[in-house]
């Protein structure tokens, strides 16, 4: 597909709400800046130009979702419908221009203003609506599913507060409030009229009806409001979108007038507050009991008023009950919505008066199930306690769902009583626990890992028993990652740079087009405007070092990153234990022959996560140390970049030499950092882990550095029984490294600082660095010397991105589609609808029906 083409429009007669042209987008954006924002250029403040640029770009996008919803109207085509928790979606200017093909016209309509075009993408915030990889893949399937005319909708939350945005205080990780509505979101569009009731606690009452049907009435002893928040997501090349709904919760009554006028004014607002507090920070800190409940609430909260939304929806269209899994397609983003199997039977039984059999086989028929992890404590569970007085009518529901399916168990295994114990929803050993990943898997059609070698994992550990019961249901669907945001937006001169050598840029949606690029990898000249590329995405990283840390890095050296989530099973106290070596190495050695590095880290730790924020501290403090050291920073420096997240990705990844993906064999289930690192021309140094499996064997194993145990080596050495200690003491390096920490040199003298981190090392190391560590050196050794022939280095480069095809979030939706959603991609082409794009009278229309109903969300099916 090539660069989305626009609408012919004649001259001065383009719409000033849908022409692309530079005059016409100069005209909208004074339109804007005028009647929206009550400015004008001269006293514009740099939030006013930018609130103009995305409301201009925004009219364009509305001109296409009002015809999408039209279309798919029409269609009555299967709906895809992607519950998860969080949706990182990252800032909507820059790649809405992209997608829409009008990223030139409005960077020249900008310059005939006067204005700066980058500093009004700068005034952006990052929507505060993810963590890290799980919302980050939902954003990028939602722009994969526009892109491929997948009639579809993302529903989640809309987060008042984001995770937190982090600072750095003396090496130490602080969360600050993450404000990113503080100023508004000229993207969303609020559905005042489209609101729905989410009970909370109470009892239920068991009767029978008039017909003799024993019903069951639910009182709660709260009831919160969702309110729809509506966010168009543009697809690239076509003029389809897709629809993120995001639920803001609120009082059913926000003020007692009794208690305002009794003088108790707190008790007043009392609602308010606590129903606002439900949607009010993304992940709140789960270790007291009050998070984990907030937690739940939460989850219910979106997936409640989702599927109450879809019952409208599809009661609007005339369709029967019984029609409902043949209209929509739900799959749940891992665990957090996995509260969405009960309350489905509530609302069909209890609300809609549906017998068991009849709900039970509509919510089969509905739902697939996403797995994301293989580690124990990240497989969701919910005390009975907590979950039957939040939701009890939904205890009851997921008891007598489990009576059915543990029915079923042993018809198969009658013998079986630690198999039927072990897949029983309900955990028994000791205080009895809610099994979430169970109740997603028995309540869904299909169940799919992310990664080859998660799934065969899912299938041989965690789910091993539900495997072999029905073997059928179980897929592997590769993650992948949008090029459009990954590589065409964030690193602009590189895709210009493959256009212009293989002739067209159909690549951007056609990913394994890349393959072209090999006949260039041995190519001198090219090889040379390839290193010119990445040179000035160094440069740029080095800057933005500076500006915020105040660590100089030269761009000629080897840009070593590790950005992700900081936990200890990503290892990133391994890469530290490497530089540490190094410092060692150096300053034992001073004329050591070593390729000059720069090691760059980012990611936040969850607040609640002592040794997470620990490895923070520990990597600053190193950093301190390596940067002053003039024997030594020559050769190596280190830095810690601030408050990682989308936006700073957009400068991170392509100006990467080489990508830490070092967890554990067995860890990981998939990663996508490693995807788009590569797709920018990064080399992987990482283990047999997730995904990178299958970039080594795309990408070639002579262009993948590899090493540490396998998974099949990891399982071993635990069941022998890992002893850390024996690594410490048989390896000289290891233990200066570990005894350098100790000694206080990265603390001030305070040698008690790092205890808990290397003690933990030496006596647990529940993730073998310890094992890991000799390999993990000799191959960093292969590294340096690699980068040492550029011409090398830069062939390997260019055959990382040329065989990066299969990691596209394309193909990923194309095997969900095929495997488990059973949709046809581009069934409903929008370009052949009538009218194609709206005339400005019909969308003038259209803006005043918008004004007084949820025109869009009844059109749109």
């Amino acid at each position: 597909m090539s660069t989305p083409e626009k609408p012919q429009n004649q001259g001065n007669q383009e719409s000033i709400r849908t022409g692309t042209s530079v005059e016409a987008l100069k005209r909208a954006y004074l339109d804007n800046l005028f009647y929206l924002q009550g400015k004008f250029l001269e006293v514009a403040t740099p939030h006013d130009l930018y609130m103009a640029a995305a409301y201009t770009v925004r009219d364009r996008v509305m001109a296409r979702w009002i015809q999408t919803a039209r279309c798919y109207k029409q269609a009555q085509a299967r709906t895809v419908c992607y519950f998860s928790a969080e949706f990182l979606v990252g800032p909507h200017l820059a790649n809405n221009c992209v997608n829409l093909g009008i990223a030139n016209d409005a960077k020249q309509a900008a310059v005939e203003l006067g204005q700066d075009f980058e500093q009004i993408l700068e005034q952006e915030e990052e929507p505060g609506l993810g963590n890290g990889g799980l919302g980050r893949l939902a954003a990028c399937y939602m722009d994969s599913l526009a892109t491929l005319q997948i009639p579809s909708i993302g529903y989640g939350i809309r987060y008042q507060y984001g995770i937190f945005d982090q600072e750095i205080h003396d090496g130490w990780q602080h969360e600050v409030s993450d404000l990113w509505l503080r100023d508004g979101n000229p993207w969303e569009m609020a559905r005042p009229k489209l609101r729905f009731p989410v009970r909370f606690g109470g009892h239920t009452e068991h009767y029978t009806d008039e017909q003799g049907r024993l019903r069951v009435n639910w009182i709660p002893n709260l009831v919160v409001n969702g309110k729809a928040y509506d966010t168009p997501i543009q697809g690239y090349g076509v003029n389809s979108l897709s629809l993120l709904r995001l639920w803001h919760s609120e009082a059913s009554t926000s003020f007692d007038f009794q208690a305002f006028n009794m003088g108790d004014y707190y008790r007043a607002v009392d609602a308010k507050v606590e129903a606002e507090n439900i949607t009010k920070v993304l992940y709140p800190n789960d270790e007291p009991a009050v998070g984990k409940e907030l937690r739940l609430k939460q989850q219910y909260f979106f997936v409640s008023c989702s599927l109450q939304d879809m019952l409208r929806m599809h009661i609007m269209t005339g369709s029967a009950l019984d029609d409902f899994q043949h209209k929509y397609a739900v799959q749940l983003n891992d665990t957090h919505p996995a509260i969405a199997v009960p309350e489905l039977m509530r609302l069909l039984m209890d609300e809609h008066n549906l017998d068991w059999d009849r709900a039970w086989d509509i919510v089969r028929h509905t739902f697939s199930f996403t797995n994301h992890t293989l580690l124990p404590e990240a497989l969701e569970v919910w005390s009975v306690d907590l979950l039957g007085g939040l939701l009890p009518r939904h205890l009851e529901i997921i008891y007598e769902i489990n009576h059915h399916f543990l029915d079923e168990v042993r018809m198969h295994y009658p013998l079986d009583k630690e198999r039927i114990a072990r897949m029983s929803i309900i955990d028994e050993q000791g205080e009895r626990y809610v099994r979430m990943a169970h109740l997603a898997a028995i309540g869904s059609n299909a169940v799919n890992g992310v990664a080859a070698m998660h799934t065969e994992l899912l299938k041989s550990t965690v789910m091993r028993d539900f495997h072999e019961l029905w073997p059928e249901k179980f897929h592997n669907v590769t993650n992948g990652v949008t090029p459009r945001r990954f590589l065409r937006l964030s690193n602009p001169q590189l895709s210009q740079l493959i256009s212009n050598s293989i002739g067209n840029d159909n690549w951007i949606t056609h990913l394994e087009d890349l393959r072209k690029l090999e006949s260039f990898s041995d190519d001198s000249g090219f090889q040379q405007e390839w290193r010119a590329v990445k040179r000035a995405a160094k440069n740029s990283l080095a800057d933005k070092l500076l500006k915020e840390t105040g660590i100089s890095v030269d761009p000629d050296s080897l840009f070593d990153i590790q950005v992700k989530r900081i936990h200890e099973y990503k290892r990133q106290h391994l890469n530290v234990l490497h530089i540490i070596t190094l410092y060692n190495r150096i300053k034992q050695n001073p004329n050591i022959e070593l390729t000059p590095r720069t090691v760059i880290f980012g990611g936040k730790a969850a607040p609640g996560y002592f040794m997470a924020k620990l490895i923070i501290k520990l990597i600053n403090a190193v950093a301190a140390v390596v940067n002053q050291d003039p024997q030594v920073n020559q050769l190596l420096r280190v830095a810690f970049l601030p408050n990682f997240n989308v936006k700073q990705a957009h400068g991170i990844f392509p100006a990467a030499d080489l990508s830490e993906q070092i967890s554990l064999a067995g860890k990981e289930a998939s990663g996508t950092g490693n995807m788009k690192f590569s797709m920018n021309g990064a080399l992987t140094i990482g283990t047999l882990d997730g995904a990178n499996v299958e970039i080594r064997e795309e990408v070639g194993a002579e262009n993948f550095f590899l090493f540490g145990l396998t998974v099949e080596q990891v399982m071993k050495l635990g069941s022998e029984g890992y002893r850390p200690w024996e690594y410490c003491q048989q390896n000289t390096e290891l233990q200066a490294a570990l005894d350098l920490i100790d000694s206080g040199i990265f603390s001030h003298g305070d040698a008690g600082l790092f205890r808990p981190l290397t003690d933990n090392l030496r006596q647990h190391d529940p993730f073998m660095l310890c094992a890991d560590y000799q390999s993990y050196l000799d191959v960093q050794a292969e590294v340096d010397r690699a980068y040492r022939d550029q011409q090398l280095w830069t062939s390997k480069s260019i055959l990382n991105v040329a065989r990066m095809g299969k990691f596209s979030s394309d193909r990923a939706i194309l095997d969900y589609c095929q495997k488990i959603w059973n949709v046809e991609p581009g069934q409903v082409k929008i370009d052949t609808c009538a009218d194609a794009l709206c005339t400005s009278e019909r969308m003038s229309k259209h803006y005043q029906a918008i004004e007084s109903t949820d025109v869009v969300s009844r059109e749109i099916h």
